[in-house]
């Protein structure tokens, strides 16, 4: 997948070693379900499991790069691929950099994510959730149409503590509707 400023390929085994180092830091993890205590070990395993597990897709997010090699700046988890109901979620998506961030590299990556979903993959619905509170998340995931459909209190579970999310989704109709009305 491609666009003026991204690449998004499929992950790859030494792409772990940036992953750890960003998902040890508070402002990647904020508003995951990731605990404290991950390490590189942890996500070098969930690779490996995942890449065998056919309702996952591993990819990574590239910074094109015109003089030179382009540079990994994020990560993007699919999870819950159904077949049958043409459905999944977008478990995980973040620009690692602090840098990088806030300026529009996750709205470029989720609308190059959602392009593969519903066209290559042929999705009907997809769907995400946040963590309440984050609010920039919210905000694009609207902007990108997406609706929200309620939350799932305790949710999810980090550092031991529960959370809430709010559980989104964006509908194959709604996306076409969306790119054909920019």
């Amino acid at each position: 997948m491609e666009s003026k400023n991204l690449i998004i390929r499929p992950t790859r085994f030494q792409d772990c070693l940036l992953f750890s180092q960003w998902e040890t830091q508070p402002s990647v993890t904020e508003f995951f379900s990731i605990d404290e205590n991950r390490d590189y070990e942890q996500i070098v395993r969930e690779f490996i499991i995942w890449e065998g597990d056919p309702s996952r897709l591993q990819f990574t997010i590239l910074l094109k790069n015109y003089e030179g090699e382009d540079q990994i700046i994020g990560r993007i988890i699919i999870s819950r691929i159904d077949r049958h109901n043409d459905s999944l979620d977008i478990t995980r998506i973040y620009i690692g950099p602090e840098e990088l961030r806030n300026h529009g590299y996750g709205e470029e990556s989720m609308r190059l994510i959602l392009e593969h979903c519903f066209i290559q993959l042929h999705t009907e619905r997809v769907t995400l959730d946040h963590f309440t509170g984050n609010d920039p998340a919210s905000r694009l995931y609207m902007k990108l149409g997406f609706v929200y459909e309620g939350v799932a209190r305790n949710g999810a579970k980090k550092n031991g503590r529960f959370y809430d999310l709010n559980i989104m989704s964006l509908l194959r109709s709604e996306y076409y509707e969306k790119v054909h009305n920019k």
